[in-house]
């Protein structure tokens, strides 16, 4: 047992009173006795109304004849009703229902019904009257009726009552929306909705999407559900996390704010993606790429409980720092592309699952002064999109890309030049999907991939974006409009370098042991040669 307070408080005599529970069942039941009261008047009422009504009619049947003749020689119906009324000590109520009363109900057995409805309204008025003459009967009367509510409505009780409390949190009063996620090379960070991005056509000037400082420029973007968990990885491999709602929700041209007041990052931190997840399910893998080609692929569970400080999410050499991170299911081909041009499209079944301290194995064999920027976890079905720092870029069939092994240099993706510049990105993309581009001072553009038609590897492509003076294109990702509660929203899914796209995953708290940053012995050397494509021209 245990006991509890509750405020009683109701309106009495017009006052508002704070009742006991005996005071609250005494006013109850003195309502509950008003309403059977004035109820019963008002029904006693209308039966003897009907029951003075139904005298007349039996007494003109009792004399049928001299009504109806009395009826025919009278010039009007005011006439007919006063003689009837002078002739038959009848009321003018009494006197219209009869003039008003069809010919069927002259027949014998519409008399018998007259008769019984009589009999019936009769009974009803005395037991009326009993009510009104007896509290015992009224209160009866109030015990029958709750008897009848208990019957219709009184199932089994549908609510578990359980020895927990819980309070409303602020997550539960924030909707469920996808937001773009925009992060500024000092560490600046913010939230906006993607339904504050207008789809425009291929080749614009874009919009101010965030405003920076002379020393500052627009360096990532990543796109995640309001209640999505965040995973926030480091370049240096450490995994932080915070919730996408926790992050300041701004207009598109403000700045944001520093990022470290969200995490507890170190001084030489740098956030390289993120991943947005709602739980930690078995049999999904998070796959890393880092900038020298190392590639690793963990199990989603071993990320379910970091601290707040953060734990380490995969080794990295020194020179070399982690670029991006994708969930998949373990059955996906994964293309990776470079700064000059190149991309490798091997199964992710050929990199054997790892712990989190493991440093990874060699994905693509790099030539000299190139480096990863980009990659796609291939669901299948799409083309490539590969975008250009100069605002150029073009879509490929995946069939162009043949699968290769792990570790080869891999093949010609776009044709590099200083018109187009170095590759920034790609992605995967498929008809009706929308693009999100950022440049390096701040604008925005968000493009329909239908727009541009699908070519072949070795090209240079089409102008996506117009870029003034020196300014470069730095983030892009996927924007895939879903019906949510019978409304279109736009729903974005970040592109490589710009962060992982949402999930329909879900996450939990998380908290870790303090064993958990402790490196993990195994695992493949970085860098391992396996055979791979033949070299590219």
């Amino acid at each position: 047992q245990i006991s509890f307070g509750i405020n009683i408080l109701a309106i009495v005599d017009n006052q508002p009173q704070t009742l006991g529970l005996k005071d609250l069942l005494r006013h109850f039941l003195e309502h509950r006795k008003t309403v059977v009261v004035r109820r019963t008047r008002f029904d006693l009422r209308k039966a003897e109304e009907r029951a003075h009504i139904l005298e007349g009619i039996l007494k003109a049947l009792d004399h049928l004849d001299e009504v109806i003749t009395c009826i025919r020689t009278s010039r009007t119906p005011p006439e007919a009703k006063d003689r009837l009324q002078a002739e038959f000590a009848l009321s003018e109520v009494q006197a219209q229902a009869i003039l008003e009363m069809r010919l069927q109900r002259l027949t014998g057995l519409e008399r018998d019904k007259v008769v019984e409805e009589y009999a019936e309204v009769s009974a009803t008025i005395e037991k009326l009257r009993a009510i009104l003459q007896s509290d015992a009967l009224v209160l009866a009367e109030i015990r029958r009726e709750l008897n009848e509510l208990r019957e219709a409505y009184g199932d089994p009780r549908r609510t578990e009552i359980i020895d927990a409390t819980g309070d409303i949190t602020v997550e539960d009063m924030i909707a469920d929306e996808d937001m773009v996620i925009t992060v500024t090379n000092t560490g600046y960070i913010k939230r906006s909705p993607v339904s504050a991005y207008r789809a425009q056509q291929r080749g614009g000037k874009g919009r101010m999407g965030m405003s920076t400082k002379e020393d500052d420029f627009v360096a990532r973007l990543y796109i995640a559900s309001a209640h999505s968990y965040i995973l926030v990885f480091t370049e240096r491999g450490q995994v932080h996390w915070l919730k996408v709602h926790q992050i300041p929700e701004l207009e598109p041209a403000a700045r944001g704010k520093a990022i470290v007041n969200l995490l507890q990052l170190g001084a030489e931190e740098k956030v390289a993606t993120t991943v947005a997840v709602r739980s930690f399910d078995p049999g999904l893998y998070l796959f890393f790429v880092t900038e020298q080609g190392t590639v690793k692929k963990t199990e989603l569970q071993a990320f379910a409980n970091p601290m707040a400080r953060g734990i380490i999410a995969i080794g990295i050499e020194p020179g070399d720092r982690l670029l991006d991170v994708r969930v998949t299911d373990g059955h996906r081909n994964v293309l990776l592309a470079t700064r000059k041009g190149l991309a490798i499209r091997f199964p992710e079944a050929d990199v054997r699952p790892m712990g989190r301290p493991a440093y990874g194995v060699r994905g693509i064999r790099l030539e000299s002064g190139d480096q990863v920027v980009g990659m796609a976890a291939l669901e299948g079905g799409g083309d490539i999109l590969t975008v250009a720092s100069r605002g150029y870029g073009k879509r490929t069939s995946i069939d162009e890309y043949r699968e290769q092994g792990r570790g080869g240099k891999g093949i010609i993706n776009l044709k590099v030049s200083p018109k187009t510049g170095e590759v920034m990105g790609v992605l995967e993309v498929a008809p009706g999907d929308h693009v999100i581009l950022i440049s390096q001072e701040g604008k925005l553009i968000r493009i329909d991939v239908d727009g541009m038609r699908t070519i072949g590897r070795s090209t240079q492509g089409v102008k996506v974006m117009d870029l003034e003076g020196e300014d470069t294109l730095v983030a892009m990702a996927k924007v895939v409009e879903r019906e949510v509660e019978g409304d279109d929203v736009g729903g974005a899914e970040p592109a490589a370098g710009a962060g992982d796209e949402p999930s329909a995953l879900g996450g939990g708290d998380l908290a870790v042991d303090a064993g958990d940053v402790e490196p993990e012995a195994g695992g493949d050397e970085p860098g391992e040669d396996e055979p791979g494509d033949e070299p590219v021209n």
